[in-house]
């Protein structure tokens, strides 16, 4: 270990953090039994303090302890990590709860799929923010069993084939046989989704293969959606990790390897 490394590692033991990776800590054995969830403890300077055994495998680790005192930007490919760790000095900066992100993250294997992630700021005694904890759990499959899902996969088949058009709620509700509120609700303890959520999923999805070809950013904004060019990178990059032009290199990159 190195004299940087030392003293972050002094600086932790020493300050308010400790107690809260304490009291997390205690959690460690619960997080490490979840291959689909990634958990995680960051410091003021978006630094792992605390990480459960899927997010090393993740990163191509053996074990958590070799993520500690390094940022998400350090341990993960460049298309990933910046996002992450982007997200992580928001979080900090301003004190704001992430909730549900839908984003694509890292499987087993180190293929990218989709998941939602959860960052919560950690406060000292002061009300300052020191750290950041969250998870990032993988989509799993729909609850098929439950007595509403016939009816609500005919409205999810709807906003997949149709995810060029805007979501018009009110009608996907009427079409359910559901008020507004229910059909947010179900959708999301069924799909693990709420229906925006779904929509932007089927919209970059279809992005994603469409940049694979030779059509214009443009054309692939208006074909998905979205109604000018900026909307549509903006959703891209912050979902993804990356504007289209860059994704769109990558591909071309990797096919050229």
């Amino acid at each position: 270990m190195n004299p940087t490394d030392l003293a972050w590692t002094a600086s932790i033991a020493s300050g308010e953090l400790a107690g809260i990776v304490a009291h997390f800590s205690l959690l460690e054995p619960v997080f490490d039994t979840l291959p689909d969830v990634v958990f995680f403890v960051k410091d003021n300077q978006a630094r792992y303090v605390l990480a459960n055994r899927t997010l090393a495998a993740r990163c191509g680790l053996k074990e958590p302890r070799v993520l500690l005192g390094k940022t998400a930007e350090q341990v993960f490919p460049t298309r990933f990590g910046r996002i992450y760790t982007a997200q992580d000095k928001a979080v900090l900066a301003s004190g704001n709860k992430l909730i549900e992100q839908l984003e694509l993250h890292l499987y087993p294997g180190r293929q990218p799929g989709w998941c939602m992630t959860t960052k919560l700021p950690l406060r000292d005694a002061q009300g300052e923010v020191i750290g950041v904890a969250g998870i990032s759990r993988d989509l799993r499959a729909p609850e098929g069993s439950h007595p509403a899902y016939q009816r609500l996969a005919a409205v999810a088949r709807h906003i997949q084939e149709h995810y060029a058009r805007p979501l018009q709620l009110p009608q996907l509700a009427k079409q359910a046989h559901m008020s507004v509120a229910q059909i947010e609700r179900y959708f999301h303890k069924i799909f693990h989704l709420t229906p925006r959520q779904m929509l932007i999923k089927a919209r970059l999805d279809a992005a994603s293969g469409l940049l694979a070809g030779d059509a214009s950013i443009t054309d692939i904004a208006t074909l998905c959606g979205y109604n000018d060019h900026s909307a549509f990178t903006r959703q891209f990059k912050a979902t993804v990790g990356m504007t289209p032009s860059q994704y769109r290199m990558l591909l071309l990159s990797s096919s050229r390897s």
